[in-house]
């Protein structure tokens, strides 16, 4: 009597996965609407979806673009925050800025002002750095 053996490669665990070829990870806005349309044309016209169900889904939608604006806001104002910060930070070229280093207390003039990842600095006279954050003082030079 004769036998067949399984061959191994066709064991599902096996199988090689299709790698997911897609632009990005993130669904938006545009892909939820282009689900929801593929859904409504699909359905089976005998038992379509429920009044209840599709309000639901044009919410989560709605609900989508509004966190989506509001996160285009927050980068908006963020950005904006930056430059301000940094036209702020410029009124004090020319004046004293007084700073603690451990114990000891520190002034010089400020030279310049720099923003770099978000952090303002400010370029001194005796050629230090020093981020804007730690000055506990401003005054007039004179």
């Amino acid at each position: 009597m004769t036998t067949n053996a399984i061959d191994g490669s066709l064991w599902l665990a096996n199988a090689v996965q299709p790698e997911r070829k897609t632009g990005n990870q993130i669904l938006g806005k545009d892909d939820f609407l282009k689900i929801l349309l593929a859904q409504l044309e699909n359905q089976d016209p005998l038992n379509p979806m429920e009044d209840k169900d599709f309000i639901a889904q044009m919410a989560s939608f709605s609900s989508l673009e509004q966190m989506m604006n509001i996160a285009n806001l927050m980068q908006q104002w963020m950005q904006a925050s930056s430059r301000d910060a940094l036209l702020r930070y410029s009124e004090w070229i020319g004046k004293t800025v007084h700073w603690q280093d451990g114990e000891t207390m520190m002034s010089a003039v400020v030279q310049s002002v720099m923003q770099k990842d978000g952090q303002v600095t400010l370029g001194l006279d005796n050629g230090t750095t020093i981020a804007a954050d730690a000055v506990v003082k401003v005054e007039q030079k004179g």
